[in-house]
């Protein structure tokens, strides 16, 4: 015996659009979870492409490469001087006294490096200048000294106290004439330059 059975239409239509919104529902979500986990992974790419990219900080140090130790100190006036001041420029951190023979001796190659190299532009630096450290102990008698070896430059300091000059002590200073010479960032590119040796380095980093 068959049986008549009669449709409902737009029960039909009404359920056919029911399950092709609950799939178009089930897309839209999985859409939207492909798409947030796709956006943390370039977050999280560009997070460590950033990290590897930072510079890192230079070691603090007396060795070659290592960023020079900051140097805050008196000048003839009582003003204080900083060596960070000079960033930008090539520097040579140079230890004397006007009682010391040799630190005299040695003052006409750092005037004539002085004079040759001031407005000269490096590849690290523009400019070159001289951050002189005394180990006198007595204030005229550096003065004095500054004047007669024409040491032109603005950065002497000194603490007066000799052998115990605190920076000389930083900087493991036992014997002078003793000097570092950084670039524009600060960093040791060399040490104990004297003589001809100072302006050859000097020449080397001519851009």
């Amino acid at each position: 015996m068959l049986t008549k059975i009669s449709y409902n239409n737009n029960l039909i239509i009404d359920l056919l659009f029911l399950s092709i919104g609950t799939e178009t529902k089930k897309r839209k979500n999985m859409k939207i979870k492909i798409t947030l986990v796709f956006a943390l992974f370039l977050a999280l790419i560009t997070t460590l492409n950033a990290a590897n990219e930072a510079p890192k900080e230079a070691t603090i140090g007396l060795n070659i490469g290592n960023k020079a130790p900051e140097i805050i100190e008196k000048n003839m006036e009582g003003k204080e001087l900083k060596l960070s001041s000079l960033q930008g420029q090539v520097v040579l951190i140079d230890f004397w006294a006007s009682w010391c023979g040799p630190c005299r001796n040695e003052n006409p190659t750092v005037v004539a490096a002085y004079e040759k190299y001031k407005d000269s532009k490096f590849k690290s630096g523009k400019g070159f200048t001289v951050f002189s450290i005394s180990l006198d102990n007595n204030k005229a008698a550096w003065d004095a000294a500054i004047k007669a070896d024409k040491l032109s430059w603005e950065n002497h300091v000194s603490d007066l106290l000799g052998w115990e000059s605190k920076f000389a002590g930083i900087y493991g200073v036992r014997s002078i004439p003793s000097n570092f010479l950084i670039d524009g960032d600060g960093i040791i590119i060399g040490r104990n330059l004297r003589g001809p040796a100072l302006d050859q380095a000097l020449s080397k980093l001519l851009k």
